[in-house]
């Protein structure tokens, strides 16, 4: 993006509000410097009293950022990820110490916690606390207004963040827990350190609440603003002072907060090294991993959800019943990869989401091998998932991403990081075990995405739409080494794919997905040739009609007749496929056999390799398209806006039974 851009010159009506309000913001804060005694700044800052209330504040603010952490770090994450009754409620009292008077939140905390408060009889009969003019006074009440400052903070941090690479780490083993400290946390740092920073500064500038709840005695709850309040009465200069001190770290904390925390770990370090070049993936007989296949280090066979070896010795079927939205039944034999297709909304995602047990619209009855997954939660199922985007953790290098599954499973750190580099290797991208992700390419991002999946050593492989977001030539590279790898997978595989190429040169079957339902399961060939959705069939590059046997033809629901050459019993309901290449373009009305003939008006031409796909829009037939050379586009002047005649054969129409 350019460096420059358009100067906008604001309008009067909104320039002078705003300087007004700067210079309402700077005129106090220049009060407190020009009448700040400089020679005797020193003298003020280092007298025993300051120094005392500097100290208590030091101690005071730091437990109460302590004490933030352990309790808002939790609550932030309940109200960014967990849906319950009341949420609105628990946000409304985080952020209620932040629009309380500071004096009434002293009284309320005197009410709750005082002697003669709800909890203070309790607390000191049983452990002889009293918090009411204690240092650990002042620590509850510098916690009570400045914890909605990390809460607040987090929660927008971790709102931000997308939830699939939680998903993904919990896919490749990692406990709730572990997936919170080890991806969540790292991950939203910015936000963290931000809010931490605030809560801080917060605390140690509280003064109403502190004074209210704990006193004003000095060594033990007299702090720094406190300090300041007494020294008001007596000498403004000294007050003036300890002031500009607590201003000078105020500023100090937002300065540091300007721009240096902001992103993600991996967007600060994306420009120290640009991505690599995208590199042609090595076939099977040049890469030097050849050999490296025949090394890689031995895995042990994966023990199943109650610690024992599996009976099935490393190869596992799949049996699912899916219920909710999708409601279907999926078997498959090990080394089995499913290509689920079908239009937005049908359920494809849904379905991954089920058989991970990450989704309440949908469940799966999951069985792999001889283990029954159903009860387990999503980091026992040893059901690996590789989302459309990757997700891959841009805090960790490619080696640790692709460790990560291991290490969750206490594989140990040596052995794990070895089975990384051996997976690395056999998928081209081993040089680059020490990058980030923001330092790779589309391509290579999505090979190390799949080498963590595969480390794993999942039962079941499910990728969701993997090679979507590459261009063309990663994509064709890509796909070859997904094919050559998939070849040797001990488990299911299921993609979900818009790509025909992809369903047809990837699968063994294709899942065809309508409303949550099977709507067809077949060989790759046989829903080529037979395809019983017209999506299917449009995405396959076939024309797809619909309509209803009758008197020989089919009366098309969208309007029109086809004639036939097979016949079919009236009413009974069918799909036309019909292959660009089998429609004919003329000019003029065509004369001769064929006994499928429409008007039509040229509505767009598109390129397809070295042929031209031409989409013919008729008002006696639905939209067709047809198929042709650039120079029989030529030859018949097409361009956009031409009127043209189309026929089609009735021996070229392959009916498909609905």
């Amino acid at each position: 993006m350019s460096r420059f851009r358009t100067r906008t010159r604001p309008p009067v009506a909104l320039a002078l509000p705003a300087l007004l309000a700067v210079a309402f913001l700077l005129l106090p804060l220049i009060g407190i410097l020009t009448r700040t005694q400089w020679s005797e700044l020193g003298e003020h800052l280092t007298s025993p009293g300051v120094v005392e209330a500097l100290r208590l504040s030091a101690v005071v603010s730091l437990w109460a950022l302590g004490l933030s952490l352990v309790l808002g770090v939790p609550l932030a994450w309940l109200l960014a990820r967990v849906p319950f009754k009341g949420k609105a409620l628990v946000r409304s009292l985080v952020l209620l110490p932040m629009v309380l008077p500071p004096t009434v939140g002293g009284v309320a905390l005197l009410l709750g916690f005082g002697r003669r408060g709800l909890l203070g009889p309790w607390l000191e009969g049983t452990f002889g606390i009293t918090l009411p003019f204690h240092t650990s006074g002042a620590v509850v009440a510098a916690t009570f207004v400045a914890m909605p400052f990390l809460v607040i903070s987090l929660e927008g941090a971790l709102g931000g963040l997308k939830q699939s690479y939680e998903e993904t780490a919990a896919s490749l083993g990692a406990s709730q827990v572990r997936v919170f400290f080890t991806v969540t946390l790292p991950m939203v740092a910015p936000g963290l350190i931000a809010g931490a920073a605030l809560t801080w500064a917060r605390a140690l500038g509280e003064f109403g609440a502190t004074i209210t709840f704990a006193g004003n005695l000095p060594g033990t709850t007299q702090t720094l603003p406190l300090q300041v309040y007494l020294l008001l009465q007596d000498q403004p200069e000294a007050a003036t002072s300890v002031s500009l001190l607590l201003l000078a770290v105020a500023m100090g904390v937002l300065i540091a907060l300007r721009g240096r925390w902001t992103g993600t770990p991996a967007d600060r370090k994306a420009a120290e090294l640009p991505p690599v070049a995208e590199e042609p993936a090595p076939t099977a007989a040049a890469e030097p991993s050849a050999p490296a296949k025949l090394a890689e280090p031995a895995e042990p066979t994966a023990p199943d959800a109650s610690g024992a070896a599996p009976r099935d010795g490393g190869r596992w079927p799949l049996h699912a019943t899916v219920t909710g939205f999708n409601r279907l039944t999926l078997d498959a034999e090990p080394g089995t990869t499913i290509a689920v297709v079908g239009e937005n909304g049908a359920g494809k995602t849904t379905l991954l989401r089920a058989l991970l047990g990450l989704t309440p619209r949908a469940h799966a009855e999951l069985r792999l091998g001889d283990t029954d997954v159903t009860a387990l939660p999503p980091h026992k199922r040893q059901v690996a998932w590789v989302p459309q985007d990757g997700a891959l953790f841009p805090h960790l290098s490619a080696l640790a991403n692709t460790a990560y599954g291991l290490r969750a499973r206490r594989v140990p750190r040596a052995e794990a990081r070895a089975r990384a580099q051996a997976w690395l290797d056999r998928l081209g991208v081993g040089h680059l075990a020490h990058r980030k992700p923001a330092q790779l390419s589309g391509g290579q991002a999505q090979r190390v995405a799949l080498a963590r999946a595969l480390a794993a050593r999942p039962r079941l492989l499910l990728l969701d739409e993997p090679l979507a977001a590459l261009d063309q030539t990663t994509r064709a590279r890509v796909r070859h080494t997904l094919r050559t790898h998939l070849a040797e997978f001990g488990g299911v595989c299921l993609i979900v794919t818009h790509d025909p190429v992809e369903a047809v040169s990837l699968a063994d079957r294709v899942l065809v997905l309508a409303d949550g339902q099977t709507l067809q399961d077949a060989p790759p060939v046989e829903v080529t040739r037979h395809p019983r959705s017209p999506w299917v069939a449009r995405m396959l590059g076939r024309n797809a009609w619909q309509g209803t046997a009758s008197e020989g033809g089919l009366a098309l629901a969208a309007g029109g007749r086809l004639v036939l050459a097979e016949e079919l019993p009236d009413g009974v309901p069918a799909l036309a496929i019909i292959a660009p290449e089998a429609v004919s373009v003329h000019r003029e009305r065509p004369a001769g056999s064929p006994r499928n003939v429409w008007p039509g008006t040229v509505r767009e031409i598109t390129a397809l390799g070295s042929r031209l796909r031409v989409l013919i829009g008729s008002a006696e037939a639905p939209d067709l398209v047809a198929e042709i050379t650039p120079d029989a586009a030529a030859e018949l002047g097409l361009a956009d806006g031409v009127r043209v005649w189309t026929s089609v054969k009735a021996t070229e129409i392959t009916l498909v039974r609905l």
